[in-house]
């Protein structure tokens, strides 16, 4: 844990140093001030919280301020000192008052800007309170309370965008994820007609808290087979059929997210439970399989820097559609948090495209859960079944790759005879 804290420092260190003042400069934002109060805190200022720092602590407030060497100054005006990034910046003997002492910060700077965390539609960065608000505007001097501006640009891009660093350690992440499901669908947790998928949601969760990890979501796993009963894409996610016994045939599909180093994963991956006398999965589910893997092709080939989650989407579709493929396709960012603050690209009930978020362009060095699904028919079953994949993967100059692979084969588990 002593190791993982002072990455987490250092992660934090070299992004404000590297990253914030080009964002500063990029959405001309002279000034960003970041209120909390202890457990009810903003998601941005959770970002950049010493590792030791669990919550804020009473009322937490954290400036950024440009300089005029396009260094960005970061600044604490906080009852405690706030780890070694943050500059403490009140002295509660010269000056009792906390937001007195925020006011005389900001006239220090003069800045054009001040920019405050309302967003209309990130959540992410939407985390200043009214209570705070309305104590900032009352102390605020008079010729600032003009100069409020919304956060929201930089906050977002200050969460969606990661640094070389972060990339790095993000292929081990995922890496750790895979191998976490590859154990889950195998005969180590499963016996066939005995384990159920709500033992295998479970064992997931123990095995991450063995790692000393966390989950962002409570995992699904389920399952689609021959047989009379259609498939319910929405119940996939809820575990509605959890109590399911795993059953030589069946297809499996498992919806699994872990976090790390302030970093997150979503993954799915599917797996085939082999009939006694098989030893590899049918062809008609691999070529299923092979389906999806290639509706992410056409899918990730779109993107291109500027372009909006929605003209992805859209071209995406347009394209997938034309080759014969029944697409739906639901992608969001990934990084600080799960469903992460970013271009949306669809979801599974708006695939015409979704205002705010979607209309939002790429930026390089971004990363993202790559969340689709192809529906097809499967003629030996007589019925149509979703090849349901998630990847992560990060988009920069060379396109998008996915940070550990991507599923191109079938998880096979036997059946005892």
């Amino acid at each position: 844990m002593r190791d993982r804290a002072e990455f987490i420092d250092h992660i934090l260190s070299e992004r404000v140093e590297q990253l914030l003042p080009k964002l500063m400069n990029e959405h001309n934002m002279d000034m960003w001030v970041i209120i909390s109060r202890e457990y009810n805190e903003d998601p941005v200022i959770k970002t950049l919280l010493p590792a030791t720092w669990i919550s804020a602590r009473r009322t937490t407030i954290l400036v950024f301020a440009r300089k005029e060497d396009g260094s960005v100054g970061a600044y604490a005006i906080a009852p405690y000192k706030v780890g070694n990034v943050f500059e403490k910046a009140w002295d509660k003997s010269k000056q009792p008052d906390q937001w007195l002492a925020l006011a005389d910060l900001i006239k220090k700077y003069k800045p054009n800007t001040i920019a405050i965390n309302q967003s209309k539609h990130w959540a992410h960065a939407d985390g200043l309170v009214a209570t705070d608000k309305e104590n900032l505007i009352a102390h605020l001097p008079i010729n600032y309370k003009t100069k409020l501006v919304s956060a929201e640009p930089l906050a977002v891009s200050w969460l969606e965008q990661r640094i070389p660093e972060e990339i790095e350690v993000y292929k081990d992440i995922v890496k750790i994820a895979h191998k976490i499901i590859a154990e889950a669908f195998s005969n180590k947790v499963i016996t066939v007609k005995t384990t159920t998928t709500d033992d295998v949601v479970w064992w997931l969760r123990e095995r991450v808290r063995e790692l000393k990890l966390q989950t962002w979501f409570h995992p699904s796993v389920s399952i689609q087979r021959s047989g009379n009963i259609s498939f319910d894409h929405e119940s996939s996610f809820t575990n509605d059929n959890a109590l399911n016994v795993i059953l030589p045939g069946d297809l499996l599909h498992v919806d699994f997210g872990i976090t790390y180093l302030r970093l997150n994963t979503d993954t799915q991956q599917h797996a085939y439970v082999l009939k006694h006398e098989e030893s590899q999965a049918p062809k008609f589910l691999q070529k299923a399989l092979t389906s999806g893997n290639k509706l992410q092709d056409i899918f990730t080939g779109q993107f291109s820097m500027g372009l909006t989650g929605n003209d992805v989407l859209k071209r995406s579709r347009e394209r997938a559609i034309s080759k014969g493929l029944k697409p739906t396709i639901y992608t969001h960012p990934i990084g600080y948090h799960g469903h992460a603050a970013g271009t949306t690209l669809g979801m599974w009930d708006s695939q015409g495209g979704v205002v705010g978020s979607g209309d939002y362009p790429l930026h390089f060095n971004t990363a993202y859960s790559i969340e689709l699904n192809n529906a097809i028919y499967i003629e030996p079953w007589k019925k149509e079944i979703r090849i349901m994949l998630e990847e992560d993967a990060i988009f920069d100059q060379s396109g998008v790759w996915y940070l550990n692979g991507r599923q191109t084969d079938l998880l096979l588990i036997r059946s005892s005879k």
